[in-house]
């Protein structure tokens, strides 16, 4: 009788995931007979949006007749324009500036570039930092490679047979999650209703920056890095009047070998009256961070290294990194 219940359970759960194989086998053949039948104008739409577009919008637009399509096209880019009372919808601008980009960035895999690996990343998480290629016969790899940087983060596309057919070999891209244009209309999306829009809360990214070296031997190199930001560009807490928040600033020094030889990690905190910051939004916050190295800087003496900062707006969450050259002189 033992054996009988387990057959039983064997043979429903085999029905079951037969049942939902199928359901979900003829779901997606609907959906894609409704895309086959879109006119030229409703197809282009549909193909051009394939990375930014969510499934239940892709389900509602397929599924709407001619008559409502023109509305959802409508509606689809308002969701995401960052600045509404604005002529402009930044989003959608971007979105087909960085298209057309990749159309004449990437023309050797007998496909529009925007279509291919390379055309896909460069779309949704824009040009990277760095860009460094192994063509055919120098690459120690047995094949061509291309590695992009996005801050420290490399993202790597093989060319096995070196004939210019890039195929995205990193996978998980989380760590730049915060770049891609689908991370970045989501919270537009989830933001609609707010004040402050996309294009506001990314002005907090345009702070300034330098490094001042004050003495360099042998021995040690001493010097300090001065951030500037326009208070009005960060967000704040409310808190007895005064607008509060804490930047995490962390700081890195790389020599050519890209070895890290000096790193400094910061809480700061950022506070101004609410009544000030209303008066004078010009005014802006200066923090000046010493740095001091001891040893011998060869490598940074020969070639120039780079310091990277990044900095973090714990009340927004908004994040960037900036790097610049950094040499001994």
């Amino acid at each position: 009788m033992k054996n009988n219940g387990v057959l039983v359970f064997v043979v429903l759960v085999l029905f079951l995931s037969c049942l939902v194989f199928f359901l979900l086998l003829n779901t997606g053949c609907h959906y894609y007979n409704l895309s086959k039948k879109l006119t030229p104008e409703y197809a282009d739409f549909f193909e051009k949006v394939r990375y930014i577009i969510t499934n239940q919008e892709e389900k509602t637009f397929l599924n709407l007749p001619d008559s409502e399509k023109d509305q959802f096209v409508e509606e689809f880019w308002k969701r995401r324009d960052p600045s509404p009372r604005t002529e402009e919808n930044e989003f959608k601008m971007l979105y087909f500036d960085r298209i057309e980009k990749a159309n004449s960035l990437f023309i050797s895999e007998g496909k529009p570039g925007w279509l291919t690996d390379r055309g896909r990343i460069f779309i949704l998480y824009g040009p990277p930092l760095d860009r460094i290629r192994d063509p055919m016969g120098q690459s120690s790899y047995g094949f061509c490679r291309e590695v992009w940087y996005y801050g420290n983060f490399p993202v790597v596309f093989v060319d096995r047979a070196c004939i210019g057919d890039y195929r995205l070999v990193t996978y998980n891209l989380r760590l730049i999650q915060s770049l891609n244009l689908m991370y970045l209309q989501e919270i537009n999306m989830d933001q609609a209703d707010s004040p402050q829009s996309l294009q506001e809360q990314e002005q907090f990214f345009n702070f300034e920056w330098s490094i001042h070296k004050t003495h360099v031997s042998k021995e040690r190199i001493e010097g300090y890095i001065s951030i500037n930001i326009p208070y009005a560009n960060i967000w704040y807490e409310e808190e007895d009047g005064y607008l509060r928040t804490v930047l995490d600033i962390h700081l890195e020094l790389k020599d050519a070998d890209d070895r890290i030889v000096w790193e400094h990690d910061q809480a700061q905190e950022v506070k101004i009256e609410e009544e000030e910051l209303t008066r004078d939004r010009s005014k802006r916050f200066n923090i000046k961070i010493p740095f001091m190295k001891i040893g011998f800087f060869e490598r940074l003496v020969q070639k120039s290294g780079r310091m990277l900062i990044i900095l973090k707006n714990r009340t927004g969450g908004s994040k960037v990194e900036k790097y610049l050259e950094f040499m001994i002189k």
